[in-house]
């Protein structure tokens, strides 16, 4: 099975600062946020087919010893990202991308019974997958990207008695190597998946 631009067969966290009143610009301080990477930047989002099917995707982005004890430290100074007293710029040469994708209800068909439509093989086989480096607004698309490994396996229902009675359903698990030498931390990961149609089904962004 391959992903990409192959066919398939985090979060963000925003800091909002404001200025007390009646001080100025310059007088401002910021206080002193520390986040730590240790296991890596996770991420989370929800999507949906034109065929009203709903689906989350979920995973990490990690690369041997690189974010353990990362940091980054945003103060009245600006963001600085380290390990220990070693200031760090860019991410590795590579990073492994780790997700699953697994069907589940729309929100708002939480509460309609006997409607939904379940996440099936030939679903998963039209979509599409491209990655891209965002600075700012723009988009640099990742070339180069490698699977390391693709699987499928049935969800066991919790009513185990009924489950030759009950509709099938899946959850699909994708590692790939993302090349990244030389690209600074402030990037994001951004990852889009496409109907065959070219219609975005969902999007999401690993950011530090």
């Amino acid at each position: 099975m391959s992903l990409l631009d192959y066919k398939i067969a985090g979060a963000a966290v925003l800091i909002f600062l404001g200025c007390a009143p009646g001080v100025s610009f310059t007088e401002v301080k910021r206080d002193k946020s520390v986040w730590n990477y240790d296991g890596g930047v996770f991420f989370e989002t929800d999507g949906s087919l034109p065929n009203g099917v709903c689906f989350r995707v979920s995973g990490n982005v990690t690369s041997p010893e690189f974010f353990d004890h990362l940091k980054r430290i945003d103060d009245g100074h600006g963001t600085v990202f380290r390990r220990g007293l070693e200031t760090v710029t860019q991410f590795p040469d590579q990073l492994l991308l780790s997700f699953v994708i697994r069907d589940q209800s729309c929100s708002s068909r939480l509460h309609e019974v006997g409607t939904h439509i379940y996440l099936t093989r030939e679903m998963m086989g039209a979509l599409q997958l491209s990655l891209y480096w965002k600075r700012g607004v723009d988009l640099q698309q990742v070339k180069n990207i490698k699977e390391v490994s693709a699987s499928v396996e049935r969800i066991a229902p919790y009513a185990s008695a009924l489950a030759a009675e009950l509709p099938q359903r899946f959850e699909w698990s994708y590692q790939l190597v993302v090349p990244s030498a030389g690209v600074p931390l402030t990037d994001s990961l951004v990852f889009v998946f496409r109907t065959a149609e070219g219609r975005i089904a969902a999007r999401v962004a690993a950011r530090l």
